[in-house]
């Protein structure tokens, strides 16, 4: 019943930069800690950032100083501010929040659809 809806993938230049968004919809009592992963064919879903509800944040050590995690509570959405982007970086980008509900009442996993990002050179 929870449903993450991303947006802002696209293709974009080494150098440039991409905003990711990450909108939970539904009966929401409160949306936890949310985050992105990212995966590339043939290699392990990877975290990328996380950030709690309180703000917190947590990075990749590949994307440190370059990305930043954001998030507005009232609207239960996450963004993802992807700058200085490198070929490296391409890949399907997944967001995710635990999320409580009234079946759920301490929160449960949901994730996006995923969105494409790709870096050229």
């Amino acid at each position: 019943q929870v449903q993450l809806v991303e947006s802002g993938g696209g293709l974009v230049q080494a150098g440039g930069s991409l905003r990711l968004s990450c909108a939970a919809s539904g009966v929401i009592s409160r949306t936890n800690t949310m985050g992105w992963y990212r995966q590339v064919p043939g290699k392990q879903r990877e975290l990328v950032a996380e950030i709690t509800s309180a703000g917190s944040t947590n990075y990749a050590s590949s994307v440190k100083g370059r990305f930043t995690s954001s998030r507005d509570n009232a609207k239960n959405t996450v963004y993802l501010q992807m700058n200085s982007l490198k070929p490296e970086d391409t890949a399907v980008y997944y967001c995710y929040a635990n999320v409580a509900t009234i079946g759920f009442p301490y929160g449960n996993d949901y994730w996006g659809q995923g969105t494409q990002v790709t870096v050229s050179s």
